[in-house]
């Protein structure tokens, strides 16, 4: 028998509905805003990490345990380094850091084992004789590395480590002075960042052909900002730009580095 349904009890039901969804929604909306302002909507249980670390490692992550599952395919990680199986290495770094994106070790030392490690062993890989192919392998190990680090920047985007690592990779692996310059100098920019990175970052524009002025002028502010900035490097890089942009003598910086040998500068090999 078909129940006869109040209208004032419908009406109730949608006022109240209505009322308390205005009231909750700008708790949403706050609570949307600081997740996506802390990252955490960053990581994406999908298909593929399925496929990765197996059935039962995805539901141990789906059940709120993706902190040690993350360590235990890390242990692995580790394992493949070892052996140098990079394959599966690169793969289990995939897993670990989707898993944990804001731990900046992860990303920091994924980089490093594709940039580094996996690259020199690409280049001594006497199992291919042709050099050509050698160092495009490593090419591409030093590329994975990049992509480590470009995508734990964009999810910890406020920490300096990772945009420091960047840095150096850009500096030492691509010869891409210009782009270890503004990386080093984003990441001194941030919070807690230490001093040394603003050095460095001057350090890099002194290598790349067309930015000497701005070169001279960080090292220079650099100089200015009083001793725990006035290292030898430093100091003996901004006598040979004065002297390679021609600045008057009595403009030059009165420090001396005659106890240090005098080296000109070069980009590193």
């Amino acid at each position: 028998m078909m129940r006869c349904v109040n209208p004032l009890r419908v009406l109730f039901a949608i006022l109240f509905l209505g009322i308390a969804g205005s009231l909750i929604l700008p708790w949403q909306i706050e609570l949307q805003h600081l997740d996506r302002s802390a990252h955490f909507r960053s990581a994406t249980l999908d298909l593929g990490l399925r496929e990765r670390v197996g059935q039962a490692a995805f539901i141990a992550a789906l059940s709120g345990f993706r902190a040690p599952v993350a360590a235990l395919l890390w242990i692995s990680a580790h394992a493949a380094w070892e052996k140098t199986e990079w394959g599966k290495m690169d793969a289990l770094f995939e897993s670990v850091t989707t898993l944990q994106p804001r731990v900046l070790l992860y990303w920091d030392i994924a980089a490093w084992h594709m940039a580094w490690n996996a690259r020199a062993s690409a280049l001594q890989d006497l199992t291919q004789p042709s050099e050509v192919l050698r160092e495009r392998s490593a090419g591409h190990y030093v590329a994975l590395g990049r992509n480590f680090l470009e995508r734990g920047i964009k999810n910890n985007p406020d920490q300096y480590l990772l945009y420091e690592s960047l840095g150096r990779l850009a500096g030492t692996r691509e010869s891409d002075h210009g782009a270890a310059a503004d990386a080093y100098a984003k990441a001194a920019s941030l919070t807690n960042a230490p001093a040394y990175l603003k050095r460095l970052a001057a350090y890099e524009s002194s290598l790349t052909p067309g930015r000497e002025r701005e070169a001279y002028e960080r090292l220079l502010s650099l100089y200015h900002e009083g001793a725990q900035q006035r290292v030898p490097t430093l100091v003996t890089r901004l006598h040979e730009f004065e002297q390679k942009l021609g600045i008057p003598k009595d403009q030059w910086v009165n420090d001396s580095v005659s106890s240090y040998p005098f080296y000109p500068l070069k980009a590193p090999k």
